[in-house]
């Protein structure tokens, strides 16, 4: 239960959900979870050793709603699940800040229309 608490901790930007996170957060099964990332809902990566996927991916127990079209494009586009990840929480120029706060503040046309430039 360490990195629970470690999320906890940690500001919502930097904190990442592992496995058993996620079916907490989400009240689901593990199997649910794992269709969610098979299916692109979610997206993660295994950078501390551990798959977890980056907490404001999920909103109010839930995966954001625009994150799969996105997540989709990008992989279109031929970025790694990493790059994904990287991108999407990166500050982005022409949005004025990272393409995941402006999902999150619903700007899913505009951060589509640039990740399709990507390619």
């Amino acid at each position: 239960m360490g990195n629970v608490s470690e999320n906890v901790a940690a500001s919502t930007e930097s904190a990442w959900l592992t496995m058993p996170d996620l079916v907490e957060v989400l009240d689901v099964p593990l199997g649910r979870v794992r269709r969610l990332i098979d299916e692109h809902y979610l997206i993660g990566s295994k950078r501390s050793g551990v798959f977890a996927v980056p907490a404001e991916f999920i909103v109010d127990g839930h995966p954001l709603p625009s994150l799969r079209g996105t997540i989709i494009a990008l992989q279109d586009a031929g970025f790694s699940d990493d790059e994904v990840i990287d991108w999407l929480r990166s500050e982005e120029e022409t949005l004025g800040r990272s393409p995941i706060a402006a999902l999150l503040a619903g700007h899913k046309s505009e951060v589509r229309r640039i990740a399709r430039t990507l390619a």
